[in-house]
């Protein structure tokens, strides 16, 4: 019959415990490293970036926008007058000359104003006419009048003349002889009004007259103007071009001032680009720039700044130099690129993704052994188109990854395949 022993069962709870207690400590123990241990950095195919390394040297600051080719010179031709479209000549494309007849328009009361205008200038040179002739009458009148008062007045200081020396000889009485010298200088009196009279009355004359002329050329002036009128119902681009807008049609009712045409000299273009509102501040009026038109690089410069923001970016025009070449044409799109300045002796590099000049940017270093890199701290200056001025955290020769890297935002370090 078998014998309990007691001491075999404690001795295999004891053995139990210190397994499951050693198999405790390993756990703990591996849990502990792993936490210490630092994550595996990504992989990344190194023909997926760009990478470039950081220079020193001068470097040129561009600006680059897109715009089109415009004329020069356009000329929006507008409604002289209400009207109605009754035919449109020319369709947008034709060349035309000053003269060339692109809409006709109509409106029947604007022939009754032409009329009424013409009768009421009619009438009016008639009343000139009549006032002329009446006022002379009177300056004749008053130039009789006048004569006869000069006749008087040398008859009376003839009288007394004569009563003077006949009174020095005692022939004729001193009473009369006053009376005599009295009555011709009255006379004399009489004689000097009517002459300011006829110079005032000439004076009058003219003034009745100038108004009365100021009236018929303003009766002239309407003449003219609703003439002109009815003329520019045939509209008339008044410049040598190329027809591009004829935004009316057949049986449309215009009024004063709507844009019937527009007209442009195909041969006087400019590059109108804009350019980002952040990089648009440093640009100056006669700056060098580049226009490229797909076919030809032409030389260019600054004319023009848009004092306005419209959409976040700037307008700016650039005059062409030298010649236009074959293919430019209104509304062609183009690349401009302005030259800012050029800055000596600095530290750049290729511009990154999402650098932005004045700012600070985290960068990847490409370390010693040329497959793993390093996220530092960069601190950037002036920006150009592709390049940008590094102030801090990089020296020359130091290759940096310029892709763009916000999917490795959470790691320091890439391992590069």
């Amino acid at each position: 019959m078998d014998i309990p022993r007691p001491e075999f069962a404690r001795r295999r709870r004891t053995r139990q415990i210190a397994v499951i207690a050693g198999a405790l400590v390993i756990v703990a123990l591996v849990t502990l490293g792993l936490s210490r241990l630092k994550p595996a950095a990504p992989s990344v195919e190194r023909a997926t970036v760009w990478i470039d390394s950081v220079k020193r040297g001068e470097m040129l600051r561009q600006v680059r926008g897109v715009g089109t080719l415009v004329p020069e010179e356009i000329r929006w031709i507008p409604a002289a007058t209400d009207g109605r479209v009754e035919r449109v000549v020319l369709r947008p494309g034709t060349l035309v000359t000053a003269d060339s007849v692109i809409l006709e328009l109509s409106n029947p009361e604007l022939a009754l104003a032409v009329q009424d205008a013409e009768s009421q200038a009619r009438m009016a040179h008639a009343q000139l006419t009549e006032l002329r002739v009446r006022l002379n009458s009177q300056r004749l009148d008053q130039q009789a009048i006048l004569a006869r008062t000069e006749s008087a007045a040398n008859q009376a200081r003839l009288k007394a003349e004569t009563y003077e020396e006949l009174a020095a000889q005692g022939l004729y009485p001193a009473m009369d002889l006053k009376m005599a010298k009295q009555t011709a200088v009255e006379a004399a009196e009489q004689l000097r009004i009517e002459r300011e009279r006829l110079a005032s009355a000439g004076e009058s004359v003219d003034a009745q007259l100038a108004a009365k002329g100021i009236d018929v050329e303003q009766k002239e002036a309407l003449v003219h103007l609703k003439r002109a009128q009815q003329q520019a119902l045939r509209v008339r681009p008044g410049i040598d071009g190329v027809l591009q807008q004829v935004p009316v049609e057949v049986g449309q009712r215009v009024a004063p001032g709507t844009n019937l045409a527009r007209v442009a000299q195909p041969e006087r273009l400019k590059a109108v680009v804009r350019i980002p509102e952040t990089q648009a501040r440093d640009v100056q009026i006669g700056q060098k720039a580049t226009v490229d038109t797909r076919n030809e690089v032409l030389q260019a410069h600054v004319v023009r700044v848009d004092p306005a923001v419209r959409e976040g970016t700037v307008e700016v025009d650039l005059a062409l130099d030298g010649k236009l070449p074959k293919g430019a044409r209104p509304d062609l799109s183009v690349d401009g690129t302005i030259e800012l300045e050029r800055l000596a002796d600095v530290l750049f590099l290729g511009r990154p993704a999402a650098a932005q000049s004045e700012g600070t940017l985290g960068l990847f270093r490409l370390e010693a052994d040329g497959s793993h890199a390093t996220r530092v701290q960069v601190r950037l200056g002036r920006a150009s188109v592709s390049t940008i001025e590094v102030l801090d955290g990089l020296k020359q020769g130091d290759q940096i990854i310029l892709s763009d890297t916000s999917t490795w935002d959470s790691h320091d370090r890439i391992r590069l395949q």
